[in-house]
């Protein structure tokens, strides 16, 4: 079998250097002592083909027709793979050479919520109230001022953002560095969040909170000339929608949504590090 090109990163593939990232993260495999299985299909391709579903939102039987790989070892590689925190790990590692390379800017950090449709159901949804009560996900998120995603959780499309803000701080994937007074922590949040949990929650893990509605914060932009500091997480949510498998919620068990927006934010975070 001739072999093939260097793959680059064209949105749709996993590209040589990401996969260069991953494959040190996966799990031992295992041998049939007497080697009478057929061949295991290779990882590579197993982790295309969960990448082309994350991508496009297609269907696992999908899968098929592309010659990418087959969709059962595709789902059971995935599962396989969500059970060890592959994709976490993936993330993780991603955000620990960002840090090195550039610094995650901890200085102002930034917290929203987002709702989806979930048509299947499942855990963790819930009616959206703003989808005429159709089944809905929420996936709250966390980054730092860049709009590097730094922490996400999912929750019922009828829980208030501000339910969840504790279960998304303490949900970081790597270690966060305590505020000071010479290196404050400032974490910016809209007028959703408008209640006591939050203002203690901020308190209890040393933040400086600002709390404002839109139409406030754009006001103090002109009056003051300061720069509007929670846009970047309304990006990094535009930046997970453009996976489609993300936009829609097709899996019924939370913790393989969770998974595909853990790969999600992996890509994204590892998109920021490597050259090209």
């Amino acid at each position: 079998m001739a072999k093939r090109g260097a793959i680059t990163d064209d949105g749709f593939r996993l590209s040589d250097e990401l996969w260069g990232q991953t494959e040190p993260l996966l799990p031992a495999r295992s041998v049939h002592p007497l080697g009478c299985h057929r061949p295991r299909t290779p990882d590579r391709m197993a982790m295309d083909a969960i990448f082309f579903v994350l991508r496009t939102g297609c269907r696992w039987n999908a899968l098929n027709a592309t010659g990418i790989c087959s969709s059962s070892s595709a789902h059971r590689r995935f599962q396989e793979w969500t059970e060890a925190g592959v994709f976490e790990a993936f993330w993780q590692a991603g955000l620990l050479a960002y840090d090195g390379l550039d610094g995650i800017d901890w200085a102002w950090l930034a917290l929203d919520g987002a709702m989806g449709k979930a048509p299947l159901g499942g855990g963790k949804t819930g009616p959206n109230p703003t989808d005429r009560a159709k089944c809905g996900t929420k996936r709250s998120l966390l980054t730092d001022a860049r709009g590097t995603p730094l922490s996400v959780v999912v929750a019922g499309a009828n829980r208030n953002d501000h339910t969840v803000m504790g279960e998304t701080l303490e949900a970081l994937p790597i270690a966060r560095p305590q505020p000071s007074d010479a290196d404050p922590q400032h974490l910016c949040l809209d007028k959703g969040y408008d209640y006591q949990e939050p203002r203690d929650l901020a308190q209890a893990f040393g933040f400086t909170l600002h709390l404002r509605a839109r139409g406030e914060e754009i006001a103090g932009k002109r009056e003051a000339g300061k720069t509007a500091r929670r846009w970047v997480v309304e990006r990094a949510h535009s930046w997970l929608n453009r996976f489609r498998r993300i936009l829609i919620r097709w899996d019924k068990k939370p913790g393989n949504y969770l998974a595909m927006l853990h790969f999600a934010c992996a890509i994204i975070t590892w998109r920021q590090t490597l050259p090209g």
